[in-house]
């Protein structure tokens, strides 16, 4: 039977953010009434997300953190290092929503063998004790966790391609072999003090298509000496020219190419891939749903051709 292309999804990656915070909560209820007329001609099935187990997360963030989290009890301080403010009464429940999304995304690309997405996720900044950046817990790293302790997952590729460095993730893996984390993103953008990933490419501020398109594929290069039984890609769209905390001179057109570049290396070695949509902020918001848009087609049709050479 084929497997569809499926998507987690929930109302609440909206809700649960204040209508007066400078993110912007919008782009994942547009996102979802984008897609949803393609359930009907590109299999592709937006599913909703559960909320996470807390002990996944206690398996890799301080226990303290997430306790504090939970419990309402963050300081000031670590409130604002996150953002995301004013804080909801939901943005508990949003949270684990998120990282039970991340983790059935994943799931369903290993049990299928093809794709899968999170249409949130991808929040790198966050820390093993603390969170930044808009990320709160570390989705990708608890997706690591749970691949190789629970589904006998024995070589994780983290690509990220996000215009700012995924410096949370690096440092949560730093010390787990069977994970690899690349990192290609802004070198004159946040995080302001960079973290140490297995591959990291800095690229200067206003960075074009030729010269981001021509330094993927070198990396992709070297990533082909490096073994990958599950792929999780970090796919924010931020290195739009648009976009306010980018810094990059990316085009629609540039993204599209970059994930082709990653679907087809995953497609070639046969590895199950797992998308987080991570960031995009772009002014006015439709550059960031068009970008998200394409991401996801794409992604479908390439889920659709695996899927059918295995039937």
């Amino acid at each position: 039977m084929k497997e569809d292309f499926k998507i987690y999804y929930h109302p609440i990656y909206t809700s649960g953010i204040d209508k007066t915070s400078n993110f912007p909560r919008e782009r994942y209820k547009l996102l979802y009434e984008r897609l949803k007329p393609y359930e009907r001609t590109l299999s592709i099935k937006i599913k909703k997300s559960e909320m996470v187990n807390k002990d996944y997360i206690k398996k890799v963030h301080d226990t303290n953190y997430v306790d504090n989290f939970l419990n309402g009890t963050l300081s000031e301080k670590e409130i604002r290092k996150i953002g995301l403010k004013p804080w909801t009464n939901d943005i508990i429940e949003r949270t684990l929503r998120i990282t039970g999304g991340s983790i059935s995304a994943m799931k369903s690309a290993i049990s299928c063998g093809g794709f899968s997405a999170n249409m949130a996720g991808g929040t790198h900044h966050a820390h093993k004790s603390f969170g930044s950046g808009f990320c709160i817990f570390n989705d990708i790293a608890i997706c690591s966790n749970v691949a190789i302790k629970e589904l006998n997952i024995k070589n994780i590729m983290v690509i990220d391609l996000d215009v700012h460095q995924g410096d949370g993730t690096a440092t949560i893996l730093k010390q787990e072999k069977r994970a690899f984390t690349f990192s290609m993103h802004c070198s004159s953008n946040f995080p302001f003090e960079k973290c140490q990933s297995d591959l990291d490419i800095s690229l200067p501020r206003d960075t074009s298509d030729d010269e981001y398109i021509t330094k993927l594929k070198e990396a992709m290069k070297y990533l082909k000496n490096i073994p990958s039984d599950l792929i999780l890609f970090q796919a924010g769209v931020d290195g739009l020219s648009n976009d306010r905390y980018g810094n990059f001179q990316l085009t629609q057109k540039g993204l599209i190419e970059r994930n082709k570049i990653v679907f087809e290396f995953a497609k070639v070695r046969k590895s199950p891939l797992c998308i987080f949509m991570g960031g995009g902020y772009s002014i006015p918001i439709e550059h960031t749903i068009s970008a998200f848009e394409d991401l996801f087609i794409l992604a479908a049709k390439y889920h659709n051709q695996i899927i059918s050479d295995y039937v």
